[in-house]
């Protein structure tokens, strides 16, 4: 008996047009995720591929990487960038196509730490991991402190084929 109350008093207020039915647009939603999810396949599918061509004796979980908005940035073994994930964008508001053929010193600038720097040079030439914060410069010019862990990439010979970082934003 209660619940015809309520009901009666919801279909007057209806009625009246005081609550508006509205439909769940959730393509909008739907479409978001899709998009991004197609983004990250696409950045997991290339780092397979420069992967299986470089012959590399690591592997990584790009795809979890990806999913908590780290960027990964592969440079050959003469520091030339040949791949940044699509996500880099959000970090430093580069085309990750923009990147591509560059050094990775393109986002540094004055307020760099000249002795990170060093640091970072002194792994890349004993071909060890590392892990640091630097300042980095976004595209229009402003600053953000990146958070990069770093490694070589060898072969199946031994040789040091590519260097992969791993780079998020550090608070």
């Amino acid at each position: 008996m209660e619940f015809k109350v309520y009901d009666a008093a919801f279909a007057k207020q209806y009625e009246n047009g005081a609550i508006k039915a509205m439909p769940l647009v959730s393509w909008d939603i739907y479409s978001q995720y899709l998009l991004q999810t197609n983004v990250l396949l696409h950045d997991v599918n290339s780092l397979h591929q420069i992967a299986n061509k470089n012959q590399w004796k690591s592997v990584w979980d790009y795809k979890e990487s990806l999913q908590d908005e780290t960027v990964i940035v592969v440079t050959d073994a003469q520091l030339k960038i040949v791949f940044a994930s699509k996500n880099i964008k959000k970090m430093n508001g580069y085309e990750a196509q923009e990147v591509i053929g560059n050094s990775p010193k393109m986002f540094q600038g004055a307020k760099t730490d000249l002795q990170v720097s060093n640091e970072i040079r002194q792994a890349i030439l004993k071909k060890v991991p590392f892990e640091k914060n630097v300042i980095n410069y976004c595209k229009d010019g402003s600053v953000y402190n990146c958070h990069i862990k770093g490694f070589p990439i060898f072969n199946h010979k031994g040789e040091v084929i590519n260097f992969i970082a791993f780079e998020k934003i550090a608070a």
